[in-house]
């Protein structure tokens, strides 16, 4: 493999997941403000008496941390290992994103639910939900869809045309 070709080997490695990039940057944006949203309800949480508040609160803050350090590493410029987070995140697949995103904001709600933090993590959460459509993959063209309906109709004309043969 000449060195001309290495770039492009590891470029395609990369768009393996079969995202857009306009699909891609929405998942980012959401998960900038998903960590925006868990920030600030983290916070307000953390001001009350109720020690599970507290740790939902701190939890929530945590979670916004790691969505910032996996999705916009240059937000954290001052942390050092950022862009190795950040690199190992983006070797991950759709649906590891989606299970670890929609696991980390269950947590809090299941510590303590409320209002704040049932809306702080509403958008974390639906972060990972578009990471486990992009696991999907693209949807499928109506021709192949119709030509392969048409081949299965096809074989179970030719499977009960058989049966009805033997009993004849």
């Amino acid at each position: 493999m000449s060195s001309a070709e290495q770039p492009n080997a590891t470029k395609t490695n990369t768009d393996d997941d079969g995202m857009s990039w306009w699909y891609r940057w929405l998942c980012k944006i959401a998960g900038v403000i998903g960590g925006i949203s868990c920030a600030i309800a983290g916070v307000w949480n953390c001001v009350t008496v109720n020690p599970l508040n507290i740790a939902a609160g701190v939890w929530m803050i945590l979670n916004a941390c790691v969505l910032f350090l996996c999705e916009v590493p240059f937000c954290c410029q001052f942390i050092e290992f950022a862009n190795a987070v950040a690199a190992r995140a983006d070797k991950l697949k759709p649906w590891q994103k989606a299970f670890f995103y929609c696991g980390m904001a269950l947590f809090p709600i299941f510590l303590s639910i409320s209002i704040t933090t049932l809306f702080g993590n509403a958008i974390a959460f639906a972060t990972g939900v578009l990471y486990g459509l992009a696991s999907l993959g693209k949807k499928g063209d109506g021709v192949s869809y119709a030509r392969l309906q048409h081949q299965k109709q096809g074989d179970e004309e030719k499977l009960t045309g058989t049966v009805e043969g033997e009993g004849q």
